[in-house]
C-alpha cells in the first residue's frame, strides 16, 4: 500500500467537513493571476494545509501536500478516513481570450463517486476530465477550454468514500486545445445478428436501427472486418459493401480491416485463405494486392470509399503464415507494401494503418515498428489493441501510445478495446471475461465500470502529445447473444463469448457506456 497517501500531522489538526455539498466558488481569490503558479506543489513542503496560491472548499482536511511528487519532491493528495467532498482550486484572471489546455499528472486508487479535474467559470461550458484508476504509475490527462471572459478556474475535485485517494502533480496551463476525431466501433457482427433475429433498442426501449442508435450517441466511425471466403458468407466483400452503404448513410466514416484469411486473424492465428493456400510468396504479394484493390475499388464505385484501411489484423507475428511471418521481415514487408500500394491505387487519401495487439507493450511495439521501418514498410497510422485485462496497466498503455506517436511521427489510435458491464452469460457459451479476478482493478463489471473504462481510455488517447491521438474503436459493440451468430463461422451452434462486453444490454437496450462517443 506504499502508494496510498498517508495523513499528515496537519490533517489531524483540522476538522473534516465530510459531506458538505460543494457550492459556487467565490468570485475571486487574493492570489488571482494570469498564469498558473505552484502547479508542482513545491512551494510549501510536506504538511501544507492549503498549497500556496491554491484555495480549498468543502472537507478541507482531506486536501494537503505531501512527499512523493512525480518530478519534484511533493504532490497534492486528497484522502480522508471518512467520506469527504473537497475541491482544490486556483483562480486565473487577466487571461487573453482563446483556447487553453490544462495538463496534469494524476494517480488514483479509484472507488470515488467522482474524481476529476475541471476548467470552469471560463465563459464557455465547463470542461472535465476524470482521473483514471492507477495506483502506481502516473498518468497524464488534459482538459481543454475556450476562455471568453478573460478568466478561468482550475478545479481539482473529489467526492469520495472513506479511504479513497488521489494524487495530482505537475499541472501546466498553456495555449492550445485537444480532442479526438475518432469515436468508433467495430460492428462486423451486426449484419449476421440482424439476419438471425437480433434486436436493438435505444435506452428508452424503443426498437430501432443499431447504427442509428449508435450515431445518436455520437459514434462517427465504423470498423468492418473483411474475410476472403468465410464459411458462413458473412464479413466477405458483398456483406462489407452492403453495410458500408448503411454506414455512410449515417454520415459515419469507414475503416476496413483486412484479415487476409477466411476466419479470425490475430496474434495466435494468421492462416492463409484456402484459395491462396498453395501459392508462392510472389503470388501471395499479388493476392494481397488484388484482394485489397478489389474490395476497396468496389466500395469506391458505389460511393462509399474507405476512409481508413488496416493492412492486416493484430499482426504481432506477421500475416499469411508462414511466408509473411516476422521471422522473415523482408517478405512480410513485401506483403504489407503490396497492401499499402493497393489502397493508395484506389484512393490516395485513404489512411493506411498497421495494427498490433500490443497496447501496453512498449518494447514489443518498438521492436515491431523499428523492424518495419528498417525494412521500408509504408504506413500512415498506428493502431493498437488495448484490453486492460491482457495488455498491461493504463500507465503501460499511455507509455506505449505516446512512444509510438513520437518515435515514428505517426498518429495513433486504439483499434480495439472493450469492457464488461456484467460477468454472467446470456447464452450457453462461456464468456471470455467472466471472473472478477480477470477485471482491471478499480473498474467494476457494471454499466458504470464499462462507462468509466471507455471515458478513461479516450482521455489517455486525447492526451497523446502534439495532437497525434486520433481516437478509439470499441470492439464489437453490436455482438449480442443471438442464436446462430456465434464466434465460429463454421459452426452454427457456436455461442458468443462477448455479449457481456457489447454496448447493448441483455434487454437489447443501449447501455450508458455509449456516452463515451461524445468525448471531446
Amino acid at each position: 500500500m506504499k502508494f496510498h497517501p498517508r495523513r499528515t500531522l496537519r490533517g489531524l489538526l483540522l476538522p473534516l467537513l465530510a459531506g458538505l455539498a460543494l457550492t459556487a466558488l467565490p468570485a475571486q481569490t487574493a492570489q488571482a493571476a494570469s498564469t498558473l503558479t505552484n502547479g508542482g506543489f513545491e512551494a510549501d513542503g510536506t504538511g501544507a494545509a492549503t498549497p500556496s496560491v491554491w484555495s480549498e472548499y468543502g472537507s478541507t482536511g482531506a486536501s494537503y501536500v505531501e512527499a512523493g511528487g512525480r518530478s519534484g519532491s511533493y504532490r497534492l493528495s486528497h484522502w480522508a478516513s471518512t467520506a469527504y467532498k473537497v475541491e482544490t482550486y486556483q483562480y486565473l484572471s487577466g487571461l487573453t481570450n482563446g483556447n487553453y489546455k490544462l495538463t496534469a499528472w494524476v494517480r488514483s486508487g479509484g472507488g470515488q463517486k467522482s474524481a476529476y479535474i475541471a476548467l470552469k467559470n471560463c465563459g464557455s461550458a465547463e470542461q472535465r476530465t476524470g482521473l483514471p484508476v492507477s495506483a502506481s504509475g502516473w498518468i497524464r490527462i488534459v482538459v481543454p477550454v475556450n476562455v471568453t471572459n478573460n478568466q478561468c478556474t482550475i478545479s481539482i475535485n473529489s467526492d469520495a468514500n472513506a479511504g479513497n485517494w488521489i494524487n495530482v502533480d505537475d499541472l501546466t496551463f498553456t495555449s492550445g486545445t485537444s480532442s479526438t476525431s475518432i469515436k468508433g466501433a467495430d460492428i462486423s457482427s451486426l449484419a449476421k445478428s440482424e439476419a438471425k433475429g437480433g434486436v436493438y433498442k435505444n435506452s428508452s426501449g424503443t426498437t430501432g436501427d443499431a447504427l442509428a442508435i449508435l450515431k445518436s450517441s455520437g459514434m462517427n466511425y465504423a470498423r468492418l472486418k473483411v474475410w476472403v471466403n468465410p464459411a458462413d458468407g458473412y464479413n466477405n466483400k458483398a456483406r462489407v459493401l452492403a453495410m458500408a452503404k448503411r454506414i455512410k448513410a449515417q454520415g459515419m466514416k469507414l475503416l476496413v480491416d483486412f484479415h487476409y484469411s477466411d476466419t479470425w486473424a490475430d496474434p495466435g492465428a494468421q492462416s492463409k485463405p484456402t484459395a491462396w493456400a498453395g501459392h508462392s510468396y510472389s503470388q501471395l504479394k499479388t493476392d494481397v494486392y488484388n484482394h485489397t484493390y478489389d474490395v476497396l475499388n468496389a466500395l469506391k464505385a458505389q460511393g462509399t470509399t474507405a476512409d481508413m484501411v488496416q493492412v492486416g489484423n493484430e499482426i504481432n507475428g506477421g500475416m499469411l503464415w508462414n511466408e509473411g511471418s516476422t521471422s522473415n521481415w523482408t517478405q512480410l514487408a513485401g506483403l504489407l507494401n503490396s497492401g499499402y500500394d493497393a489502397v493508395k491505387a484506389v484512393n490516395s487519401s485513404t489512411t493506411v494503418a498497421l495494427h498490433l495487439a500490443k497496447g501496453g507493450d512498449l518494447s514489443g511495439t518498438r521492436w515491431w515498428f523499428d523492424s518495419a521501418v528498417a525494412n521500408g514498410v509504408k504506413f500512415d497510422a498506428i493502431g493498437l489493441s488495448y484490453y486492460g485485462y491482457w495488455h498491461g496497466t493504463l500507465h503501460d498503455f499511455q507509455t506505449t501510445l505516446d512512444d509510438a506517436a513520437a518515435r515514428y511521427g505517426k498518429p495513433v489510435f486504439v483499434a480495439e478495446t472493450a469492457y464488461p458491464f456484467r460477468l454472467d452469460s446470456e447464452d450457453a457459451h462461456e464468456n471470455i471475461i467472466d471472473l472478477s479476478s480477470e477485471l482491471v482493478s478499480g473498474y467494476a463489471a457494471s454499466t458504470a465500470g464499462q462507462t468509466q473504462w471507455m471515458r478513461d481510455i479516450a482521455s489517455i488517447v486525447e492526451a497523446v502529445p502534439n495532437g497525434r491521438g486520433l481516437g478509439v474503436f470499441y470492439w464489437e459493440a453490436t455482438w449480442t447473444a443471438v442464436n446462430g451468430n456465434g464466434w465460429d463461422p463454421t459452426d452454427t451452434a457456436s455461442g458468443n463469448g462477448w455479449e457481456n462486453q457489447a454496448l447493448f444490454g441483455y434487454d437489447d437496450r443501449a447501455l450508458p457506456a455509449m456516452a463515451w462517443f461524445s468525448h471531446r
